[in-house]
């Protein structure tokens, strides 16, 4: 299975041979069946093992463990969550307090695991640095995210302002003027923590079926071609692949996320540049760039990708000439002295985006389904705290982690909040990546005129609030 190693830099770092597991050919009964050996459904079956080993859990994945987006992404362990200013807003102090704390606390507990468990993901823990740079308009509104962040309940040993002499003693970028630093963020090669949770997981007694694709799904039986799972619980963890597993395509929509890698860089430009401690950094624009230091000391970075109509999942990502050179020219602008480096690697993947960026987890009893996604491109963490959250529910137990504004509790999947039909979705979704993209180069000229600054920035928030 040598072609699963150009799915990305970190399926092809992997000493693992990619051999597959055995498929489902037969008929079976089980307690919990997880459609995804993905980070959602490997993480859910973890905690319900822990806590309740007596039960037959069984995933099914369509190709590998870690071929979707579990083994593609830029290997951010954040302790945050996607939109959850909005999720906490009408909390009180001390409930807000509390979700800080079960967020920030999501890259602690993933260590604890990769300790317990003996995982090798190359796990670091040094915080998250998110800088303005390519424009001044960034640091005012860099600025006012720092102050919602205070505003919100953090403290300062949460976030924090760098000035450019404070941000270059961890990183050196061309023309910055500033930064927030976190440091409730880690970075992780994602393949080992993909396939190391897989290895995990058969250890302690769960069935993995590989290359077994799911043909049909309904209330507590699964199919695939050669076989099937009666099951008391469903969890269909399939996040940026919901269109293949009808009615959940209308509540996820697939977009993707590209990124590229350079060649090892040399002590020299490394010295120039910093992250020594494992730091990820991104530039504060809407091209949602993020990057990181490899262990192999690689620049990895990516930025947005795309929508295609119909919420159509992108296959082939052999990323083109101008894909690639997008992603060269931005971090080119912040790192000028890596112009001539090669890039090697090049990928992207699916992933899920729910409606007004709200991540979920429901647990509909009646029907058996338990579900958690949205994580909106954020979901190494998130993911986490929805298996654990997943685990909660399933075991029908309260905890703080079951009684947080993120969770639905027992409903069913209709709850969520579903998507426009098309062609609506593919207008609405282009116009405001249209939006942002203009937003981009006119910001970038430094000789573009005030005006023509303000309206760029003004039309791309009229069209981001629509979209929340």
């Amino acid at each position: 299975m040598e072609a699963w190693r150009s799915i990305s830099l970190w399926m092809d770092q992997l000493d693992d041979p990619l051999i597959p597991r055995p498929a489902l050919t037969e008929d079976i009964q089980a307690d919990i069946a997880i459609i995804g050996a993905g980070y959602t459904g490997m993480w859910t079956a973890y905690y319900l093992k822990r806590q309740a080993p007596h039960l037959r859990i069984v995933i099914l994945e369509a190709e590998t463990a870690g071929f979707g987006a579990s083994g593609r992404n830029g290997g951010w362990l954040m302790g945050a969550m996607l939109g959850e200013d909005r999720l906490l807003a009408k909390l009180s102090a001390h409930d807000r307090h509390t979700a800080h704390e079960i967020l920030h606390g999501i890259p602690d507990e993933v260590a604890q695991v990769l300790q317990r468990e003996g995982i090798d993901c190359d796990y670091r823990k040094g915080g998250s640095l998110y800088c303005a740079a390519r424009y001044p308009e960034q640091r005012e509104t860099l600025r006012a995210q720092l102050d919602s962040y205070h505003a919100q309940g953090h403290s300062e040993a949460d976030y924090r302002w760098l000035s450019r002499e404070e941000l270059d003693q961890q990183l050196r970028i061309h023309n910055a003027y500033g930064a927030i630093y976190t440091p409730h963020c880690a970075t992780i090669q994602p393949a080992k923590l993909a396939r190391g949770l897989a290895r995990c997981l058969t250890a302690m007694g769960v069935e993995l079926y590989e290359q077994s694709r799911v043909i049909h799904w309904e209330k507590g039986l699964i199919r695939t071609s050669n076989g099937s799972i009666r099951a008391d619980w469903i969890v269909p963890a399939v996040e940026g692949y919901a269109a293949s597993l009808p009615p959940l395509g209308k509540y996820q929509l697939p977009v993707q996320s590209l990124i590229v890698a350079t060649e090892p860089l040399s002590d020299e430009l490394w010295a120039s540049i910093g992250l020594d401690k494992g730091q990820s950094f991104s530039e504060w624009s809407r091209q949602v760039t993020y990057g990181q230091r490899s262990a192999d000391n690689r620049l990895v970075f990516g930025a947005r990708g795309g929508y295609r109509f119909g919420g159509k999942l992108r296959t082939d990502f052999n990323l083109t000439a101008d894909e690639r050179g997008l992603r060269r020219d931005l971090y080119c602008d912040l790192f000028p002295q890596l112009k001539d480096v090669r890039q090697t690697h090049a990928w992207g993947g699916n992933l899920g985006m729910a409606r007004r960026f709200r991540p979920h987890m429901l647990a509909d009893r009646r029907n058996g389904i338990a579900l958690s996604g949205g994580y909106g491109g954020e979901g190494v963490g998130a993911t986490n705290l929805g298996g654990r959250t997943l685990a909660d529910l399933i075991l029908g137990k309260q905890t703080q982690l079951t009684e947080q504004p993120w969770v639905l509790g027992d409903k069913p999947l209709r709850t969520l909040s579903g998507w426009e039909p098309e062609p609506l979705r593919w207008l609405g979704y282009n116009a405001i990546i249209q939006s942002f993209v203009h937003e981009d180069q006119v910001l970038a000229k430094t000789d573009s005129a005030h005006w023509r600054r303000r309206l760029a920035i003004t039309l791309a928030n009229t069209l981001e609030t629509f979209m929340r």
